[in-house]
């Protein structure tokens, strides 16, 4: 990717919006719009085209989580979101997870860590910090209320991908994957690459929740299914 990376920040606290704004341009990344509340953002994620967008959960008129739920419909091109939030285990987050956002970042965020974020999503890849990620699942998952659910059907999955599934869901890399299985890290790769195929999903960050959602792994944080895959 050779074309600048273009960024929408939505936040209606101004001072987080400068900041951030400023720590993204000393990096090379380009802010293309702002929004103060989940409208704007949804109008100027249209009007912009964003690769990335930084959005807060908690803003006034529509949040963040409304906002992501509008702006990622499953269309072609759509841009990445990533959640800020001043708390690493809010429900909002949760939903927005849900929803299709890449991940979250608390707000006191260090530079180096923001402009990273940022450039992880734009690849496609999943902004999840494991040990957070899994703690914020167990803790909201299949309590129903406002979070936006996703119901995937696990028997499309051999059962080889349901124990990568399974492991996945509990905060592994690929290489920790690679080392618990005996596999290369290449066939992890492939592995991974499947079960998001064929079950629909944008990243890890989703598998991770359907995993939970479907009741493939525990509250506790252990498999349910797929225990006893043989060697793929």
């Amino acid at each position: 990717m050779t074309e600048p990376l273009r960024v929408l920040l939505a936040d209606d606290q101004t001072l987080v919006r400068t900041g951030f704004r400023m720590i993204l341009g000393a990096d090379g990344i380009a802010v293309v719009a702002e929004a103060v509340n989940g409208a704007e953002a949804v109008e100027a994620a249209r009007r912009t085209r964003p690769d990335v967008i930084l959005m807060d959960v908690r803003m006034p008129e529509m949040d963040g989580l409304e906002a992501t739920r509008r702006i990622l419909t499953g269309a072609p091109g759509e841009p990445r979101v990533i959640i800020l939030t001043t708390f690493d285990l809010d429900r909002y987050v949760y939903a927005a997870l849900s929803a299709g956002a890449s991940g979250f970042l608390l707000k006191d965020v260090t530079p180096e860590h923001l402009a990273s974020a940022v450039r992880t999503v734009r690849t496609g890849d999943a902004l999840l910090a494991p040990a957070i990620t899994r703690r914020l699942v167990q803790r909201f998952a299949r309590r129903g209320g406002d979070a936006a659910a996703l119901h995937r059907d696990l028997a499309a999955l051999t059962p080889r991908e349901l124990e990568v599934l399974g492991l996945l869901a509990q905060g592994l890399s690929n290489a920790e994957l690679a080392a618990r299985l005996h596999l290369a890290e290449t066939t992890v790769k492939t592995h991974v690459a499947r079960i998001l195929a064929k079950l629909g999903l944008r990243d890890r960050v989703q598998a991770v929740i359907v995993a939970y959602e479907t009741g493939l792994v525990s509250a506790g944080g252990h498999e349910d299914a797929g225990r006893s895959a043989e060697q793929a």
